[in-house]
């Protein structure tokens, strides 16, 4: 009996027909909120285009929603990323995102979260100027980074750093000014809920 001749090796997909990740998406959606904070895209746009982000299939699928904007600046050379608690808060992270040199939080009336501890920061230091005023501010640091709240001039609400501060090597500082305000600034490392979500999703 002649042997059948093998199969032919699967040929690999393009590119941009990979299927996409959690990580991928969320990547296409920080940058393109960061595209509307630059006046590139106004508000209809963004939530078009962040509904599509959100439900893309494949990397084709979001390069087209990314296609007309410039690629994100150097680290060094990008603005400020601005939080503004309002009357129903803000957050960034605990997802991966980009962490620029300096980063403003007014905690307003709904307070603002800055977790760090999914992100990959290769800058030696991050300036976080945090405002509490009337809802405070969190900055939750993975542990082995440290934070310097020399600067900060603690208000009424105070600031409160329970953060180890056994800083390991490579990791960024993490130097915390502004003011307290009625509601204060805490800084620690994740509670037991937070790590019980790092634990049961590693990648994020």
């Amino acid at each position: 009996m002649t042997p059948l001749p093998p199969e032919p090796a699967p040929r690999p997909a393009p590119s941009g027909d990979l299927r996409a990740s959690h990580d991928d998406r969320e990547a296409v959606v920080e940058r393109l909120r960061d595209a509307a904070a630059e006046g590139r895209l106004d508000l209809d746009e963004l939530e078009t285009r962040l509904e599509q982000a959100l439900t893309a299939k494949t990397y084709a699928d979001l390069a087209a929603l990314t296609g007309d904007l410039p690629g994100p600046a150097p680290v060094e050379n990008r603005p400020p990323l601005v939080l503004k608690g309002g009357m129903h808060g803000a957050s960034r992270g605990p997802g991966r995102w980009d962490v620029p040199a300096h980063v403003i939080a007014h905690g307003g009336l709904g307070g603002v979260k800055i977790d760090f501890t999914r992100v990959e920061c290769r800058l030696p230091e991050v300036l976080v100027e945090a405002y509490g005023e009337a809802a405070g501010v969190v900055i939750v640091l993975p542990d082995g980074w440290a934070a310097d709240t020399g600067g900060m001039d603690p208000g009424v609400g105070g600031c409160s750093d329970k953060t180890t501060g056994d800083r390991l090597p490579g990791t960024p500082l993490i130097r915390v000014i502004g003011s307290g305000g009625m509601a204060g600034v805490v800084i620690r490392h994740p509670n037991r809920w937070e790590r019980r979500k790092l634990d049961k999703n590693p990648q994020g």
